[in-house]
């Protein structure tokens, strides 16, 4: 395992939208810079991260080399940046322009499930196929 590394993105390896993002990144990502975390893996332990598996599934996670943990649009600012392709992103950041990224990416994450035909837990945890 790569001990040097930019930034370690947490993913959904069973959300379809996700992994076409995280295997261009895999391919982009020649000089090992990112650490890619499945959390749908049979052997992944949400403990390590110190977060539960609810809050990963909430929306995507990262940690830095330093341990500092970064969510959201940030997460994605720094595996484009990690991968050379930063300018792409670098308009998230901008005052006004982070409040949209952030808001959408919001939108986004809480119906993941939902956009790619999953089961989606309700309130009672119990999981049901959306509706179509």
């Amino acid at each position: 395992m790569n001990d040097t590394f930019d930034v370690e993105v947490y993913f959904d390896g069973e959300c379809p939208l996700c992994m076409r993002e995280i295997r261009m990144l895999q391919r982009l990502d020649k000089g090992a810079r990112i650490r890619f975390t499945d959390i749908a893996a049979r052997d992944f332990e949400p403990a390590t991260t110190g977060l539960s598996m609810a809050t990963l599934m909430d929306r995507i996670h990262g940690r830095l080399p330093n341990g500092e943990r970064i969510e959201g649009v940030e997460v994605f600012r720094r595996l484009y940046r990690a991968v050379g392709f930063g300018w792409l992103l670098a308009w998230t950041a901008w005052p006004g322009f982070r409040t949209i990224a952030d808001a959408a990416y919001r939108v986004f994450a809480k119906n993941r499930l939902r956009f790619t035909g999953r089961c989606v837990p309700g309130d009672d945890g119990v999981c049901a196929l959306p509706v179509k």
